[in-house]
């Protein structure tokens, strides 16, 4: 009697068990989808916050290929994660979890001020390197030394690292001399710096800014400008 109870709930146990264990070895997961998300997404968020870091690369690899790349992959991650919103109904909230990520990541590209920080992190790193080169420059210690062009100062790559290709532009005037650090250097003879401007000078002096004012100055301190062509 005993034998034959213990046959029945074994035989009753085992088929309720089984389904159990397959539906919790085969429940759908978001891990993975989650990580490449968030990788990403943090892609986007560096090169739109490092991109003054990646200025010595040649222009057409960063505007040809990595933004580009990445531009693609954090619209794909959008358009994707969106899809999984339509599975939180039948598998959970985390499949908004990929979104979520996306969106916030759109937010901070959108309204943070990343090119900002960046820009005045770059500024105030690199400040007293930049004034004991501009000293050099102003006591005839740096002359121009590149054959092609009269205003280019090669600095070597001995010293800091203060311009793209460690290069910087000296333009002397009866007011003083100019001196521009270049924090990017693009195509069609574009550029980015921070310009040192001497007592009573003014930026829009600077040689470069002859035929055209800059299409960007920003004041950063005294005798100092970010300008853009």
């Amino acid at each position: 009697m005993i034998e034959g109870q213990t046959a029945e709930r074994k035989q009753q146990g085992i088929p309720g068990a089984a389904p159990m264990t397959v539906a919790a070895a085969t429940r759908p997961s978001i891990g993975a989808a989650l990580i490449a998300a968030t990788v990403i997404s943090a892609a986007a968020l560096a090169i739109a916050t490092f991109e003054l870091s990646m200025a010595d690369w040649p222009s057409g690899l960063v505007l040809l290929v990595i933004v580009p790349l990445v531009a693609l992959s954090f619209f794909g991650c959008i358009v994707w994660s969106a899809t999984q919103l339509l599975r939180v109904r039948a598998d959970g909230v985390k499949f908004a979890l990929p979104f979520l990520v996306c969106a916030l990541t759109l937010a901070a590209l959108t309204f943070a001020p990343l090119h900002q920080v960046a820009l005045q992190q770059n500024f105030y790193w690199h400040r007293q390197d930049r004034e004991r080169i501009v000293a050099r420059v102003e006591a005839g210690e740096l002359k121009p030394n590149v054959s092609h062009n009269e205003n280019l100062i090669a600095l070597g790559s001995s010293g800091a690292n203060v311009s793209v290709g460690n290069d910087i532009v000296a333009d002397e005037t009866d007011q003083g001399t100019y001196v521009l650090f270049l924090t990017s250097r693009g195509l069609k003879h574009y550029f980015t710096g921070f310009l040192h401007v001497p007592p009573g000078g003014d930026p829009k002096d600077f040689f470069e800014f002859e035929d055209k004012p800059p299409s960007q100055l920003v004041r950063y301190d005294e005798h100092w400008y970010f300008v853009a062509n």
